[in-house]
Formats: C-alpha cells, sequence, structure tokens
C-alpha cells in the first residue's frame, strides 16, 4: 500500500512566500494548503495538517500565541510547527512558544524542505 502524501499547512500573510512554497512542497510530493490568517489553524477539526509552516508576524496575530495553543491541545500537540520569521533574533522565542524548529527569513528552499523532512521524519519515528 502507498503512503498517502503528507498535508503541509501554510500559514504566512506574504502571498508571495505562500506561492512559492506551496509551489516547491507541490513539486516535492506533499499535500499543500495555506491561510493567510493564523487564526484560521486554531479553528481546524478533522483537517489537520502533517506540519505546520508559521510565521512569526502575521496581520492580526502573533504565531507564538498561536503555537502556544496548539502545543496545549492534546488533539494538536503532536504536530510538528516550523516557524518562521524574517526577525532572526526571535528564534528564542519561537523555541520557548513550542515551535519544533525555526527557519529565517529569506531562507533557502532546499534548507525549507530539509527541515519539513527531518521534522515530519522524527515525528514518524515516535508514532
Amino acid at each position: 500500500m502507498k503512503d498517502l502524501p503528507k498535508r503541509i499547512m501554510i500559514a504566512d500573510d506574504d502571498p508571495g512566500i505562500v506561492d512559492a512554497v506551496e509551489m516547491i512542497l507541490d513539486l516535492h510530493g506533499y499535500e499543500v494548503s495555506s491561510t493567510y490568517n493564523g487564526n484560521d489553524v486554531l479553528e481546524l477539526d478533522d483537517q489537520l495538517p502533517d506540519l505546520l509552516l508559521l510565521d512569526i508576524w502575521m496581520s492580526g496575530c502573533d504565531g507564538r500565541t498561536i503555537c502556544k495553543a496548539l502545543k496545549a491541545n492534546d488533539d494538536t500537540r503532536h504536530m510538528p510547527v516550523l516557524m518562521l520569521s524574517a526577525s532572526t533574533d526571535i528564534k528564542g522565542s519561537a523555541m520557548e512558544a513550542g515551535a519544533d524548529d525555526f527557519l529565517a527569513k529569506p531562507f533557502e528552499m532546499k534548507e525549507l524542505v530539509n527541515k519539513i523532512n527531518n521534522l515530519l521524519q522524527e515525528q514518524r519515528s515516535m508514532a
């Protein structure tokens, strides 16, 4: 039986980043969804992604608050969260919020894909 493609959600309010990342991840065989509003992530019920790419600074919400809420919820705490930010000095607060990894913008797509693969591999080995 063939494994289903892993589902990745992108929560970022920059359409350029969302479009580029969607395209790259699609080429790597991932099923990709996106939102420009991070609060949408908290409203997901049975459509949880296997991994979340979460921007820290989005209009109207702070990705760290969203990450804390996800990690405090039994249904979503296992979901890897890779936080993104144009501010490199914010990595510490992203990790304190429960992020599984951090990537500073701008980033190389190869580095993004490697981090995603590593997080999904870690999740698979914990299951």
